[in-house]
């Protein structure tokens, strides 16, 4: 089999399951170059070929990949492209591929259904989603079972979930133990909470603090720890500030070493992303710490399916900070006594299901291998 990936960019957090593919599938990859303030991973991990394409926005957020229509013609006998409506060069790569190459297979790589498309959204998505011959990679399950009720058939769809570095994690994780690196900066022994990862708006992160003040008035006082910078940094200070939080709210800022950070994670008690959680979900559970994140799933990431209510953390009202706060709580008394317990449920999810070796295993079996 001669296999070809076609993507938006070569993000680095992708940097494991690309290389595995490399390695064990001989895929060769076409990437695009760019994707906002995402790091590119080193291609020298990549066993097979690599073209980069300079990505070209035609109107608004439509845009042409250079040199991907070139690729159904020439020696791959499997494709396996980012399912992406507003790539024109994907749809003239599928329709030429259906009508010239049929004997190729073509599989989408994508997010699939989110459940809050508009009626012209979900015809433009059915058009496009039934054009490769070969079925559908999505991102999680909840997408395949919307699709399912679009009429897609059940199996040419493929929940393929997602991952970070997991070998380097799990590696780390082996020499983590229990620290006092939160009691030595807040000086009490409360619950921490925390959030890690860029801190911006869509994040929603003043919530937390609004849910703080909550819980305060109700006698329960947590710690809060931000790792990671962004531009919502300055609002964030101010309003713990105002809020007589600061010194409940620790600032850490970003935090690159990954040993640092896998402390810091697997220290703390709840991760708290009133967002869309994405791929915080998986830095938190792999170092054995739960989430919480709002229920309102067509508007949430696909990791939010890695959260297990009860289990592997909780889900609270979105935008309702009553809620947020109330599920904070309520957390903690139903699991604060079983810390250890929750710790190893968080990393079984990882590695079961949220790794590089079950994508492996999804893609051999989605290309029939």
């Amino acid at each position: 089999m001669k296999l070809c990936l076609i993507y938006n960019y070569a993000q680095h957090y992708r940097t494991s399951i690309f290389k595995l593919m490399s390695e064990e599938l001989a895929c060769d990859f076409l990437f695009g170059d760019t994707m906002s303030d995402v790091r590119k991973m080193d291609y020298s991990l990549l066993k097979g070929n690599v073209i980069e394409t300079h990505t070209k926005y035609v109107i608004g957020r439509w845009y042409w990949q250079p040199k991907v229509v070139s690729q159904l013609f020439k020696e791959y006998d499997h494709y396996i492209i980012l399912g992406e409506t507003r790539a024109l060069s994907t749809w003239l790569f599928c329709i030429l591929a259906r009508i010239l190459k049929p004997h190729k297979k073509v599989f989408f790589w994508s997010h699939g259904w989110y459940g809050k498309e508009s009626r012209f959204e979900s015809f433009v998505k059915k058009v496009e989603f039934k054009l490769p011959n070969g079925g559908v990679f999505t991102y999680g399950d909840y997408a395949r079972n919307l699709m399912l009720k679009e009429g897609f058939n059940a199996n040419k769809l493929f929940p393929i979930h997602n991952s970070l570095a997991y070998d380097q994690q799990v590696e780390i994780r082996r020499s983590l133990g229990i620290s006092e690196v939160y009691r030595n900066h807040f000086g009490n022994t409360n619950y921490n909470l925390f959030f890690v990862g860029r801190l911006t708006p869509i994040k929603k992160l003043d919530q937390i603090l609004d849910a703080m003040v909550i819980c305060n008035k109700k006698g329960r006082r947590y710690n809060l720890t931000f790792i990671g910078g962004g531009v919502e940094m300055g609002n964030l200070k101010a309003k713990a500030e105002n809020l007589e939080l600061s010194k409940q709210v620790w600032f850490y800022g970003p935090c690159y070493d990954e040993k640092d950070l896998s402390s810091l994670i697997y220290n703390a008690d709840l991760c708290v992303a009133p967002g869309n959680i994405g791929l915080t979900a998986m830095h938190s559970m792999v170092f054995g710490t739960p989430c919480l994140s709002h229920n309102d799933f067509p508007y949430q990431m696909p990791e939010f399916e890695a959260i297990k209510e009860g289990k592997t953390g909780i889900f609270f009202k979105r935008d309702d900070i009553l809620d947020l706060a109330e599920s904070i709580d309520r957390w903690f008394e139903i699991n604060g006594s079983k810390r250890d317990i929750v710790r190893r449920n968080c990393m079984d999810v990882i590695d079961r299901e949220w790794n590089p070796y079950y994508q492996l295993e999804v893609l051999k079996k989605g290309l029939g291998l």
